[in-house]
């Protein structure tokens, strides 16, 4: 009988240091909502970023903060304008056409500084780590963060599959080539 419970027990901790689950953290890391660099949107603004900076990755990554943009998302009425991702008076948010870019710090800008013909600027309305969770979850309606982190449909909702089953996103910019670019 001692035997049997030993083996149990020792079963029962070999199982138990296999099972991983995500480390959440509540607070936010020191240092981790940092605002990005100015955006280059056009030739007319001199500022020019690296296009491969990645700017607060662990949001995207995180099944929390996703959950949470999408509660923000539905919270701070962003479905007026952009129909649950589907584009209505704003652009679509879960297609691979992106008007600013997809980059986690284009979208941080567009919610911050708003963009021109209908995007309000939010900055200093809601809070760096609300924006990046929205940055987050608007970038998982497109596929493009990790699918064990992002979030499920709503019952609700059934025009698309859920954010955790869409593929890998390829992002296409909608922004039109400059003329250097349209001479090679």
């Amino acid at each position: 009988m001692n035997r049997k419970l030993a083996l149990i027990g020792v079963a029962a901790l070999v199982l138990a240091g296999g099972c991983q689950r995500e480390s959440r953290r509540f607070d936010a890391p020191v240092g981790a909502a940092i605002s990005p660099p100015p955006i280059r949107m056009s030739e007319l603004q001199p500022t020019v970023t690296n296009p491969h900076q990645t700017v607060a990755p662990h949001y995207e990554v995180n099944a929390r903060s996703l959950s949470e943009g999408k509660r923000l998302f539905t919270w701070y009425n962003c479905s007026g304008c952009h129909a649950n991702g589907g584009g209505d008076k704003g652009p679509a948010l879960m297609d691979d056409v992106w008007v600013y870019g997809s980059d986690p710090a284009n979208i941080y800008a567009t919610i911050v500084e708003g963009r021109p013909n209908g995007m309000p600027s939010f900055g200093g309305h809601i809070p760096d780590e609300q924006v990046w969770q929205l940055v987050a979850y608007v970038r998982s309606m497109s596929g493009l963060v990790p699918q064990d982190a992002a979030t499920s449909r709503n019952d609700e909702i059934q025009a698309k599959p859920s954010e955790n089953r869409m593929s890998p996103g390829h992002p296409v910019s909608a922004a039109p080539a400059s003329s250097s670019e349209r001479s090679q």
